[in-house]
């Protein structure tokens, strides 16, 4: 294995890493993970959350072992994104600026984190660009 390869492996580790934790919180911590995806306006969610469960376990170890690793960044970038839009409303109170604590603030960096990850996973599938 070559440096450059070793370095691509830890990227795509360190990229996916806290996915299974959080399925495995998610499996630990059922009812409040139910009552986070009965928040959202989608039906369903003992459904949405075994496959937030099924998605946060397989598609890392995609990425990682890449089999089908394009695919599954996919997905996961997809999933980031929808997780952000419905779980992180930072524009919903109004207090994103406000002084001392602030509800929007803590899902500001939980929705921009997000969509990092967004785009390190569609570099994944899409690559660099760079030649």
């Amino acid at each position: 294995m070559t440096t450059h390869d070793t370095l691509m492996l830890v990227a795509r580790v360190c990229l996916v890493a806290m996915f299974p934790f959080s399925a495995l919180d998610k499996v630990l911590h059922w009812d409040d993970a139910l009552a986070q995806a009965d928040s959202s306006f989608l039906p369903g969610g003992p459904v949405l959350l075994i496959g937030a469960i099924a998605v946060e376990t397989v598609a890392p170890v995609c990425i990682v072992a890449q089999w089908h690793a394009v695919g599954a960044a996919l997905v996961l970038a997809a999933f980031c994104a929808v997780t952000a839009l419905l779980y992180h409303p930072f524009w919903k109170h109004g207090d994103l600026w406000a002084a001392g604590a602030s509800v929007d603030r803590g899902h500001f960096w939980d929705f921009t984190k997000n969509f990092g990850l967004v785009g390190g996973l569609l570099l994944v599938a899409l690559g660099t660009g760079i030649a």
